[in-house]
């Protein structure tokens, strides 16, 4: 399977993953995620952007016709190598083919705090360090920093288990 990302124009990603179906593509999407939000004194649940502006393409056979990605209106540009093709590689496909084994969608996570720098605990997320800057405990969710692409990125995630522990920098859970 190959597997490429492109960075869109936030307000057309469902769109551009649609027509790569349409296109030929195995599977497209721009990923989802499930979080908190507050209204008339309950907290819901919605899908939101995990990452606003990226979508996920993955396909059977490697894609040639790069007018497959630029023929579109609202892609920005490719993510990746023109040297590989712009296949994703390394950790950028690892975190591609965890949100592919979830169908693009990530539930609700859980999270361990160490001071501000947390681990995302979540299968999707194995592994991947980030910061939590602010903490909304009335809707239950945190907004955590980290790297995609090379690129500072962050996402609101819901809080269903913190632990607060000793700021410790060395060490990290």
């Amino acid at each position: 399977m190959y597997v490429y990302c492109m960075f869109c124009e936030t307000q057309r990603c469902k769109v551009i993953a649609k027509l790569m179906e349409i296109r030929g593509a195995m599977r497209s999407f721009s990923p989802q995620i499930v979080r908190r939000q507050r209204k008339k004194g309950q907290n819901l649940e919605k899908q939101f952007d995990l990452l606003p502006g990226y979508v996920f393409v993955f396909s059977e056979e490697r894609m040639v016709d790069y007018t497959q990605f630029f023929g579109m209106d609202g892609v920005i540009r490719r993510v990746g190598k023109q040297e590989t093709g712009y296949e994703l590689a390394g950790s950028d496909l690892d975190f591609a083919m965890r949100l592919f084994e979830k169908d693009g969608l990530v539930g609700s996570m859980k999270t361990c705090v160490i001071g501000d720098q947390v681990t995302l605990e979540d299968p999707l997320f194995n592994g991947c360090r980030g910061k939590i800057t602010r903490i909304d405990w009335r809707k239950e969710r945190a907004r955590v920093d980290f790297t995609f692409d090379n690129m500072a990125c962050h996402t609101w995630i819901s809080i269903d288990g913190v632990k607060s522990q000793k700021k410790d920098p060395d060490s990290l859970v």
